[in-house]
């Protein structure tokens, strides 16, 4: 599972410029069943994806296909972890822990 912390590095005239753009990307994740939640941050300084997936590579690759990332208006900073621990209806996206 991934944390994707987005936070704009350009004026937000430019970053509403390309919203629709992103959020025609961020819909296209949902349909491949790697996006399971996303929003914006409060106050409007980026946004917060929550993304599944095992694959550190497949997810900066889709992190650099998103127009605001093609356009450079945000950055992002990723974040792995193991979902040893779901709520009720996730069950799906629990996880073991990687041998040691």
């Amino acid at each position: 599972m991934f944390i994707l912390d987005l936070t704009y590095t350009a004026p937000l005239d430019r970053v509403d410029a390309l919203l629709a753009e992103h959020v025609e990307w961020l819909g296209g994740q949902y349909a491949a069943g790697v996006f399971l939640a996303s929003g914006r941050k409060e106050p409007r300084e980026g946004g917060v994806i929550l993304a599944a997936g095992e694959d550190r590579a497949a997810i900066e690759k889709i992190v650099a296909s998103d127009p605001f990332s093609v356009n450079g208006v945000c950055a992002y900073r990723i974040t792995q972890f193991f979902a040893t621990r779901t709520a009720p209806g996730l069950e799906a996206f629990r996880e073991e822990l990687p041998a040691q």
